[in-house]
């Protein structure tokens, strides 16, 4: 397995110079805590796939280009025939999942993590069919802090095709 060090997106970077220099807009501010928070839930993801002992590749922070489309996914993991995607959630609380949608308990509706997984999913087999590739890609959300809570999670047991 070969990986590399996670490094902050290039936005978070900025907005870390920025905060430490002046007193940023609420707007700014939501935006900065919400990627320290992203960013902060994928380190202990990194360690997971760090002790991978598998032949594989794991690319961490992407962010690509498809069709004029920007999309970023937080790890690739690349085996021989296989791609898998993960986008990582650092949520915590109580969380529900009604009608396509995640709220938190309280009500509000959460970011839709489901569509944009599966818009990054569709736009990576876009740029790989591009570049030429037929490769199998499965895309999975990962929710990473220990205080989050999925209620009313329904089981699905199943067996992967072969």
């Amino acid at each position: 397995m070969r990986s590399k060090l996670r490094i902050p997106p290039i936005n978070l970077i900025s907005l870390r110079s920025l905060n430490a220099r002046m007193i940023l807009a609420e707007l700014e501010r939501w935006n900065y805590n919400g990627l320290e928070k992203g960013f902060e839930g994928e380190l202990p993801f990194d360690l997971l796939t760090d002790k991978l002992q598998s032949d594989c590749i794991v690319l961490k922070g992407l962010l690509l280009e498809v069709g004029g489309s920007e999309f970023q996914i937080d790890t690739t993991v690349i085996f021989q025939g296989i791609i898998y995607l993960y986008d990582v959630k650092n949520y915590e609380g109580d969380y529900y999942y009604e009608d396509g949608k995640l709220y938190r308990i309280k009500g509000n509706i959460v970011k839709d993590s489901l569509s944009q997984l599966k818009r990054c999913e569709s736009l990576f087999i876009k740029l790989l069919q591009e570049l030429g590739f037929d490769v199998r890609v499965e895309a999975s959300l990962v929710f990473i802090n220990p205080e989050f809570t999925l209620m009313q999670a329904i089981i699905q047991l199943y067996t992967r095709p072969k």
